[in-house]
């Protein structure tokens, strides 16, 4: 039988209800809310007078006053004249009775299906890149794309995100648009951010997704089946392998070199090939101009659909970025996966595809059987911070952040481990590394793991096996700047331990 909450202290019960930045009277609002619904509180019984409440509480009565009103608004409280308040039988008689303890260990006790024999695949086993959910209380999170609140610009995104709740904007973005986008967000990507890589596209040559990573989803989806044949970079991004892998098994890795995915003899017979042109995911090398000009021309030449994935376009430490691969492009063979959120937050997931006004328009449509659309708010919200400029500060400011970090990376590693190999940065959040020969990059990453540093062993960026167990990318997007020098350091002085161990061994 459930605790009557005469019986209970009321303090206890708002401290299980609290919650940071919750005004104290939305606490208290919680706190009855959860005891009403939880059945602490019977149908029908009365609540403490709100003068008794603030005293159990040690709380201004204006404040109990104030919650009691808003739940009687919403109808978990009835107020009756000169009796005070009361639970609303209404509200509890609409929730479906929990079944008895001894039906539901009797259903448990039956045979259920067989749910591994029907799965068609266990995407669950694939090697995806790996992190700790509590990564941002290690010391040294050496993680690229991760999230960094020093440099989120709190004030701009509420600004918009207010703006976004007015009157007007709700009724645009509250319907259902089934298969359209928050118009003004697509205006904004065609007018502020494409004309930047050298991409221009009409309204209906771009759709919205949740994220990047749900647009090579949806891509693989429409276009790839058993026996399509797609290239990928070697090391290449792990999800997007994953993703095509599980549609089709004629997946074909294309080492990359110094100036990125090659272009030869290699991609003849290839359906589709993927691309991060402008940094390589994850060795972060760009390629060049040449280089992206014959791959279109033998695209052309051997009638495959180039998807570039533009993820970290703009993050270029010196001079102008490249123009996108698909600026270059004449006869819509290239399929462009653009992120908005990877900059600002990973977690508002908003990314856009710019394609052919047919593919286009399939995209809309299979999106819609997925999800329907993504979250207009947020896209209105995230229209609102391109239009009002506060996106190309974030990128300038970001550019500048991550140079600096990136020198002190470079630096460290130069004086604390000279015998690392590390691949010319340009640009982005990260670098890849390579271990000096005879160390294992797994056993490196768990012992730095035990004292405090994160890193991302190479070996899921490739297809196969890897030609050398030694490679690491080291990101350096959301690691605190002072942390960065002793991080190292530790890597550094690990390297020395596991080499004296193995020539101990020898």
């Amino acid at each position: 039988m459930s605790q009557h909450p005469h019986d209970v202290m009321w303090k206890q019960l708002l401290q299980r209800s609290s919650r940071e930045h919750m005004s104290l009277q939305a606490q208290i609002r919680s706190m009855l809310v959860g005891a009403i619904l939880d059945g602490q509180m019977p149908p029908g019984g009365p609540v403490p007078s709100s003068r008794e409440m603030a005293d159990q509480l040690g709380v201004a009565r204006n404040t109990v006053v104030l919650a009691y009103q808003q739940l009687a608004d919403d109808g978990y409280l009835v107020s009756r004249q000169r009796s005070g308040h009361f639970v609303n039988p209404a509200i509890v008689g609409k929730r479906p009775a929990l079944p008895e303890a001894g039906h539901a260990a009797t259903r448990g006790a039956e045979p259920g299906p067989d749910w591994p024999a029907r799965f068609r695949q266990n995407p669950s086993r694939q090697r995806s890149i790996v992190k700790p959910g509590d990564w941002q209380k290690y010391p040294y999170p050496f993680l690229y794309g991760q999230f960094d609140p020093m440099l989120f610009p709190t004030a701009e995104w509420r600004e918009c995100c207010l703006k976004a709740l007015s009157v007007l904007d709700i009724r645009e973005w509250a319907p259902d648009l089934i298969t359209r986008d928050d118009e003004s967000l697509v205006q904004q990507i065609r007018t502020r951010v494409l004309p930047r890589r050298g991409v221009w596209a009409a309204a209906d040559e771009v759709v919205i997704t949740v994220g990047a990573q749900h647009a090579l989803f949806m891509i693989a989806d429409l276009l790839m089946r058993d026996g399509t044949r797609v290239g990928i970079e070697e090391p290449g991004y792990p999800d997007a392998r994953n993703i095509f892998a599980a549609r089709t098994s004629s997946v074909v890795p294309l080492p990359v070199d110094a100036s990125g995915l090659p272009v030869d003899e290699r991609l003849a017979g290839i359906d589709y090939v993927y691309a991060t042109p402008s940094h390589q995911c994850p060795t972060g090398v760009t390629m060049p101009l040449a280089r992206r000009e014959a791959l279109l021309a033998r695209a052309e030449a051997e009638d495959f659909v180039v998807i570039e994935d533009d993820f970290e376009s703009e993050n270029r430490f010196e001079g102008e970025p490249f123009p996108a691969l698909k600026s270059l492009d004449r006869n819509g063979r290239v399929i462009y996966v653009g992120s908005l959120s990877k900059s600002l937050a990973p977690g508002l997931r908003v990314g856009y595809v710019v394609g052919t006004a047919p593919l286009i328009a399939e995209l809309r449509a299979l999106r819609r059987l997925m999800l329907r659309h993504p979250s207009t708010l947020v896209q209105r919200a995230f229209s609102l911070f391109l239009s009002l400029g506060h996106h190309d500060a974030l990128l300038r400011r970001l550019a500048a952040v991550q140079r600096e970090r990136c020198a002190l990376v470079l630096d460290a590693l130069a004086r604390h481990a000279p015998d690392c190999r590390v691949v010319p940065v340009s640009g982005g959040g990260s670098c890849w590394v390579s271990l000096p020969e005879g160390l294992d990059v797994a056993e490196f990453a768990a012992r730095a793991e035990a004292q405090g540093v994160l890193i991302e062993p190479g070996d899921v960026f490739f297809h196969g096996a890897p030609p050398a167990r030694r490679a690491f990318r080291l990101g350096y997007a959301s690691i605190d700047p002072k942390a960065i020098e002793p991080g190292i350091g530790v890597l550094g002085a690990l390297v020395e331990t596991m080499r004296r161990e193995a020539v101990a061994l020898r």
